[in-house]
């Protein structure tokens, strides 16, 4: 089932939380709404379920209106941050709670619970209470309950943000199989780019109820459209000034975006190098940060192999000279 949202507003009394917002979501594709605390995501997706009614605008399900649609009538599933399963049921009675509301027949439940017991890997586990699982055995238990109705969309908000991150990880590569599995068209809310990033088909990053920006997570990352994607998928120095005169291109009154990742340190003058001095140096792990500091006082990181730090042999507090791999210039007027 595809997704279109047309113009779409909606407001709490004097606060507006999504802003004629118009999106596309392809059939059977995984999206994430991306975002901080306040920008929308959670709204819009209540809006697409059917559980807050927009103040402005349509939403269409496979071509249709169901803006004024209940949620039942939309045959949508969605999960909870918090699981929201029935501490009194079993996992298997949580499960088919949806199917028994349905009248369906009592063969059929019993079949489909136990595929999707085997489809989210809590096989054996059927006769548990949700007290006697684990956090991120909760949450599939609720997601399996979310499709036991075979629902045409599938909506998630914040699924895995109540998880240590070992288990979050773990759930990122497993939906990311379930979803390739089941084919369902899944949008889901998060505020963690990494989990965007790695389990998304499309990202849509949200600010201030408002797109901006869809693409890819490679274009998203490697081709921002605005200083706050920039600033919020991954990490990124903002220096104030034209420092490197690889930049004199630009519009005078631009701030300049640079990756860790994109800051080349030398140990003497090469070519268009600019003078700063190393502040401090953090392992972690597979590379290398190092905290600069420019002769204007103006402070960058930058990210290092562990084969070129070693191989550079940097110390604290010494002199280096650094130059760009990839800037990007935005107006300076910007707010994140």
């Amino acid at each position: 089932m595809g997704i279109t949202i047309e113009n779409v507003s909606k407001s709490f009394g004097s606060f507006q939380a999504v802003k004629q917002v118009d999106l596309d979501i392809a059939s059977g594709s995984l999206v994430a709404l991306l975002g901080p605390s306040g920008s929308g995501k959670s709204t819009l997706l209540r809006l697409i379920a059917g559980l807050e009614m927009p103040d402005t605008g349509r939403i269409l399900l496979t071509g249709k209106d169901a803006t004024y649609q209940s949620v039942q009538e939309r045959n949508i599933g969605f999960v909870f941050q918090h699981y929201a399963l029935f501490k009194h049921m079993t996992v298997r009675q949580n499960i088919a709670f949806g199917l028994e509301l349905r009248k369906v027949p009592r063969a059929k439940i019993k079949a489909r619970v136990e595929e999707l017991l085997e489809l989210v890997q809590l096989t054996g586990l059927g006769d548990r209470y949700p007290s006697q699982l684990s956090g991120g055995q909760r949450q599939r238990v609720a997601l399996a309950r979310a499709l036991a109705v075979e629902p045409k969309v599938l909506l998630l908000d914040e699924p895995f943000s109540a998880l240590d991150a070992k288990v979050r990880k773990e759930l990122r590569a497993w939906l990311r199989h379930l979803h390739d599995d089941v084919h369902v068209t899944t949008v889901f809310v998060t505020h963690d780019q990494e989990e965007a990033m790695e389990v998304a088909d499309q990202i849509v990053v949200m600010n201030k109820g408002q797109v901006e920006q869809v693409g890819t997570p490679a274009e998203i990352y490697d081709h921002p459209a605005s200083p706050f994607v920039m600033s919020f998928i991954g990490p990124v120095n903002v220096l104030r000034s034209r420092v490197f005169q690889e930049t004199e291109g630009t519009p005078p009154h631009c701030d300049i975006f640079l990756r860790p990742r994109d800051i080349i340190i030398e140990t003497s003058p090469n070519g268009n190098t600019v003078s700063a001095r190393i502040h401090r140096i953090i392992h972690l792990g597979w590379e290398i940060q190092v905290e600069l500091r420019l002769d204007d006082g103006q402070e960058l990181m930058a990210h290092l192999s562990r084969e070129r730090f070693e191989e550079l042999r940097l110390e604290p507090q010494q002199q280096v000279f650094i130059k760009p791999r990839e800037a990007k210039s935005f107006p300076l007027y910007y707010s994140i």
